[in-house]
């Protein structure tokens, strides 16, 4: 039987970066993906994703400031840009369930640069939105785009520089702890790892619910929609920021990024359906109100192009499980329900230093797994 150091199982954002940061390191690594690398099936696919600091907890504040160093490492280890740099907007509603107060203290207490803007200073700098009276609005200019495809293509062929064994198309069906390490049990015959990451977001439980060790997931089908933008170089990511509407139904959206399109979504529309169930086919109701909500609030934004889908995996109260399940500490957890492609590369380090030292340099305290099978 083959044996490695650790083993990786999905290969999305977060189990190609911790593959890499592990080949990096010089361990012995495998990583499996079910399907075909880059696939659509998750949440690691398109385009554009946010980058940001600003978040009302100043735990994810820290662990962006981290993030954002990785980023930087990984850019100068590729050669590849990932990250543009837009600044971003956070729309918070005063009548709404979240405070502006909580954003600007997290960021007060991580040293973060940020503006507190009333609608019509928003209007003055960013005469693009229209913003209603009782909205508050928190500006970072370090907030900006990933871009999605890209970053995981760059981690993947880095690893892959650095060693590491990748298994595409290789299902996963089981994982045998033995109290010497991990037996992997794959479609394609059994290896040995002394430690496994599982960082396969939706498909998590179908591994660590036979070990009386799931973990709640809300699971759903979620959408993008690309709207034609009228001026794209009003709405280019040199004049147009990032942003983000939180109130009880959140939405966001980006500048024209590679083409003349804007892209917005709804975070959370409770499309629920488990991927055996995912129709990939955008929910026209969805759809029609994200229309609806966008053109009122960028009244240049044209008509729909295109709905690509996703899928999110939702933990409870949307915390990351970053951690090795302590019923079976050789199998160590990822999960980032549905906000995490910002800290992929930071991410990645930590799963990495979690099989490899033990323990992370960042302070995850509070992305445990459970204690108890659920």
């Amino acid at each position: 039987m083959e044996s490695f150091e650790v083993a990786v199982v999905g290969m999305g954002a977060l189990g190609s970066a911790a593959a890499y940061q592990l080949a990096r390191r010089g361990a012995k690594v495998v990583a499996f993906e079910q399907y075909d690398l880059g696939h659509v099936r998750g949440a690691s696919h398109d385009t554009s994703r946010i980058v940001r600091t600003s978040y009302g907890a100043s735990q994810y504040v820290r662990l962006a400031q981290s993030a954002y160093r990785d980023w930087a490492d990984l850019e100068a280890e590729s050669g590849e840009r990932l990250l543009t740099i837009t600044g971003g907007v956070i729309f918070l509603p005063t009548a709404g369930p979240y405070s502006a107060s909580d954003f600007t203290s997290a960021l007060e207490e991580c040293d973060v640069p940020h503006e507190l803007l009333s609608p019509a200073e928003v209007q003055a700098r960013w005469p693009q939105f229209r913003v209603p009276e009782g909205v508050e609005t928190v500006y970072t200019a370090d907030t900006g785009i990933a871009h999605a495809a890209r970053t995981v293509a760059t981690l993947q062929m880095r690893a892959r520089v650095h060693g590491a064994d990748i298994r595409d198309r290789t299902l996963v069906e089981s994982l045998l702890p033995d109290g010497d390490g991990v037996i992997v049990r794959t479609a394609n015959g059994d290896i040995r790892a002394a430690k496994v990451i599982v960082a396969a977001d939706a498909w998590t439980n179908a591994l660590l619910e036979p070990l009386g060790a799931g973990i709640p997931l809300d699971v759903m089908q979620e959408q993008v929609t690309y709207f034609q933008s009228s001026s794209p170089e009003e709405h280019g990511s040199d004049r147009f920021p990032v942003w983000i509407w939180e109130d009880e139904e959140c939405y966001y959206g980006f500048p024209t990024y590679g083409e003349p399109t804007i892209k917005a979504a709804r975070d959370v529309s409770f499309n629920r359906m488990t991927p055996e169930e995912r129709t990939y086919v955008p929910s026209p109701e969805l759809t029609a109100q994200l229309g609806d909500f966008v053109h009122g609030l960028i009244p240049d934004a044209g008509a729909e192009m295109r709905t690509v889908t996703c899928q999110y995996a939702l933990t409870p109260d949307r915390r990351f499980i970053l951690s090795p399940l302590q019923e079976h500490p050789d199998i160590i957890v990822g999960l980032a329900a549905g906000h995490g492609f910002k800290f992929t590369p930071a991410i990645g380090r930590i799963l990495a230093e979690l099989a490899l030292d033990g323990e992370s340099t960042d302070d995850i305290s509070m992305f445990a797994a459970p204690a108890t099978a659920r």
